[in-house]
């Protein structure tokens, strides 16, 4: 009977592995693949999926290229599909008593360091008309002989044929489960000749010990067995997982420790000593360094999980920050804004939230903190002209009369590019004019993470999320695609160890609200929870003897807030476009003390 593909018997799969999925048109992506697992890179996750309409599924990885139809996936994860009937399995002739290994199998199995008292413990054996072909019989627990695998001796790379392959029709079982001792310690390997060297290594050995030395049988990729082993494999205390170690990676690994309820161990990657698996190592370094690869074995790292005791000790008064050049301001987050945060700075629109913004990225690139901005609404050249007046200062600011009669301000084009180059090679903005024909957007946090990771930037501004979200492809959930689009900036913030400040509009307020609170930002309630310093800056009441105010709502290092009558008072002025304390009047930025004195190269209007 054809199998038809249908989604519930893909969700029941999905739930019956555990697995974290997310659709897209007709693919369903698994964020790990049920064989790479967790131990993937984080740039290669969500490249397995399953087409729900074909059953077609398959892994990107070139590492892994795990493919094939759904029917088989299920298969290998002992998954049973609903129109599956029971699997009816090959009933083998049993021996009539213990097998004896013969001569050309005991020689072969001798030339691998394992001994003719370990080749009759599993009845490994050969063909009497055909002498180079090694049998191994895998029996259950209660002793049946249920599975059959055989080894070409005589295979040599190149040759025609298959090395290994099994006789059809038997049930997948782990093999060495009848010469199981106890259920305290199971170790399994990935293939026989492994396990029979893991046993090797134990044979004499008076101290405790594993109780049982078992192998897959059909390799790593391989699940068949899983279902039929699994009650017997519970009863074990402890799992020591023993598998290939290839590119310094045990795929083995990642499959078991999802499926299996006992405690898993892994040998450890040192202790394979440069080698492949457990027979390897036997034949290179002897019993003792088999030994001691199981012995030494360790639970697996989980994701994002370490001991607390591991962590390193920090003074948080004494880790670097970029100070934003406000002292108050500075003072309530403990002296400015911590690589790795992510500060949120809101206000109504036309209140001046930019220009703060452009006054700290003067600050930083003072400090010599390399900068990147996004600017979303304002062109580059804008950007630029607003920031060196800010640099520039009322000393070299020019005043003029326009036809209006109005004061106009400009920097002499001398002073502006002597700025321009003292921040050169540590101040980038995003380019909105470029255009890559036939490509599709790139992310702005995909940018974000390329300037950081590849230029000498501690400060990313973004100016504004709404504009940002533009650059996002999918935005059919607009309050989760900001959510998403925060949570990775925070996630840049950290890895690259950068400070980011991301422009935020509120949401309009009725007349009887007077004091800000964070769920007056406007978007998803879920921003807010996931940046670490909330700021809201507005412009002064009417009747104000100052310009502007400036609160702080959430401070998650310090704890510091600067709420109501707590508010930060600041200055602005229109002709240098900075925005100033009282403790900062005046201040003269790097490039005046930079190279040659300017005055000895301008005109100055004083």
């Amino acid at each position: 009977m054809r199998y038809e593909m249908n989604m519930d018997d893909l969700n029941g799969f999905i739930e019956f592995i555990g697995a974290e999925t997310k659709q897209k048109g007709k693919d369903v992506f698994f964020r790990y693949c049920p064989i790479c697992g967790s131990s993937a890179p984080k740039d290669d996750e969500w490249k397995f999926s399953v087409n729900y309409k074909t059953g077609a599924f398959g892994c990107l990885r070139g590492s892994c290229g795990y493919h094939g139809h759904f029917v088989e996936l299920c298969r290998d994860f002992g998954y049973k599909l609903g129109m599956e009937a029971e699997q009816q399995y090959k009933q083998f002739p049993q021996p009539p008593g213990r097998i004896v290994p013969r001569e050309s199998a005991l020689a072969y199995l001798a030339d691998r360091g394992i001994s003719k008292e370990t080749a009759e413990r599993y009845e490994v054996t050969a063909f009497e008309d055909r002498p180079n072909l090694l049998w191994f019989p895998f029996f259950n627990e209660y002793g049946k002989l249920v599975f059959i695998k055989y080894r070409n001796m005589a295979y040599r790379k190149g040759m025609k044929g298959s090395k290994e392959w099994c006789e059809a029709g038997g049930q997948p079982i782990l093999f060495g489960m009848k010469q199981c001792t106890g259920f305290d310690t199971l170790v399994i390997t990935e293939g026989q000749l492994d396990s029979m060297s893991v046993a090797e290594a134990f044979k004499d050995w008076d101290d405790e010990k594993p109780d049982a030395f078992c192998s897959v049988p059909t390799g790593m990729n391989g699940f068949t067995w899983l279902p039929n082993c699994y009650e017997w494999v519970s009863k074990f205390n402890k799992v020591i997982v023993f598998g290939d170690l290839e590119k310094g990676h045990m795929s083995l690994l990642d499959t078991l420790k999802q499926r299996l309820p006992n405690r898993i161990f892994a040998v450890r990657k040192q202790d394979y000593l440069g080698e492949k698996d457990a027979n390897d190592i036997l034949r290179s370094f002897g019993t003792e360094a088999v030994r001691t690869a199981v012995l030494m074995a360790a639970e697996p790292d989980i994701g994002y999980v370490k001991e607390l005791a591991d962590v390193e000790d920090v003074d948080l008064n004494l880790l670097p920050k970029v100070k934003t050049g406000f002292y108050d301001i500075d003072s309530a987050l403990g002296g400015g804004i911590c690589f790795g945060q992510v500060c949120l700075l809101t206000g109504k629109r036309g209140h001046g939230k930019s220009t703060f913004m452009s006054n700290i990225v003067a600050n930083a690139l003072d400090q010599d903190v390399g900068v990147f901005a996004y600017s979303g609404e304002l062109a580059g050249y804008h950007f630029k002209r607003w920031l060196n007046c800010q640099l520039a200062g009322d000393n070299y600011m020019l005043t003029e009369k326009n036809e209006f009669g109005d004061d106009t301000y400009t920097i002499d084009p001398a002073i502006s590019k002597r700025i321009s180059e003292w921040y050169r090679g540590k101040a980038y903005i995003y380019d909105n004019g470029y255009v890559e024909d036939g490509e599709e957007t790139e992310k702005l946090t995909d940018i974000v993470r390329e300037v950081a990771s590849r230029r000498n930037v501690k400060l990313i501004c973004i100016d504004n999320l709404m504009t940002a979200m533009e650059t996002v492809n999918d935005q059919s959930n607009l309050y989760l695609a900001q959510s998403n689009f925060v949570g990775e900036l925070k996630k840049i913030a950290v890895r690259y160890d950068v400070a980011i400040i991301l422009v935020a509009h509120p949401r309009k307020r009725g007349k009887d609200e007077t004091e800000f609170d964070n769920d007056d930002v406007s978007g998803s309630s879920d921003i807010t929870n996931k940046v670490d310093i909330v700021m809201n800056y507005a412009r002064a009441k009417e009747g104000a003897d100052y310009d502007c105010e400036l609160e702080i709502s959430k401070n998650r290092l310090a704890g510091t807030l600067r709420m109501g009558t707590g508010k930060i008072i600041l200055n602005y002025s229109p002709k240098t476009k900075r925005v100033f304390s009282v403790r900062s009047l005046t201040k003269h930025y790097g490039w005046e003390k930079s190279g040659t004195d300017v005055t000895a190269e301008i005109d100055v209007p004083f």
